[in-house]
């Protein structure tokens, strides 16, 4: 048993840094000024950074430290399945093109915020669940995905690009969770091909 663990939490430390990466620079972006590194449509292709640091940026402190939580929740679910490297840089893969959805909304000229991301990991953690496991757990990882599928259609992203919400202090941009979800999946799905072609590969003697 104590090995097993070890294996599991070896498998899940890219995932682990990659979430800490996430939440540790929306901290540091409290010292930044937020217009240096959000989302806006007219500076990215000039600025490309911004496809990475408009997850960091957040408008609100209870926004901040709401996605924050959700990004050690996240790391955690990805450490229970466990996710390993590829779904890793699945889930990087999937942080700026979270943002090229955002394209799709010329009207939202300023956007921050980790939650687009984080709906992108969740995806990609229930995709990895749902090819490794069988019976309850695969349950799970069927829930996972419709339960983000129905929170992103009934937020209903085709709407504006920005709705003000009663749970929040700032408006919200639901087409970055829609981006978020999409682009997780894709990014899922291609390492998943990607892992059972060097599975198929060893296991006909030919190297990868």
């Amino acid at each position: 048993m104590p090995k097993a663990i070890a294996a599991s939490a070896d498998a899940a430390a890219a995932w682990w840094a990659l979430a800490a990466l996430l939440a540790g620079g929306s901290v540091l972006a409290i010292w930044v000024e937020p217009h240096v590194f959000d989302w806006e449509p007219t500076l990215v292709w000039v600025q490309p950074w911004r496809w990475w640091t408009a997850a960091w940026v957040h408008w609100s402190e209870g926004h901040r430290w709401a996605n924050i939580g959700g990004a050690l929740l996240v790391a955690a679910l990805g450490a229970r399945t466990p996710c390993d490297r590829l779904d890793a840089l699945a889930w990087f893969i999937a942080w700026p093109l979270t943002h090229l959805g955002l394209l799709w909304q010329p009207a939202l000229a300023h956007y921050g915020g980790l939650s687009g991301v984080l709906h992108a990991g969740v995806v990609v953690a229930a995709l990895s669940l749902w090819q490794r496991s069988r019976g309850l757990r695969r349950a799970v990882a069927i829930a996972l995905l419709v339960g983000v599928a129905l929170k992103v259609g009934f937020e209903q992203p085709w709407l504006a690009a920005l709705q003000r919400s009663s749970s929040w202090d700032i408006a919200i941009a639901p087409g970055a969770h829609l981006s978020g979800a999409l682009m997780g999946l894709v990014c899922a799905l291609a390492f998943a091909a990607w892992r059972r072609r060097r599975v198929a590969n060893a296991a006909d003697g030919h190297g990868t």
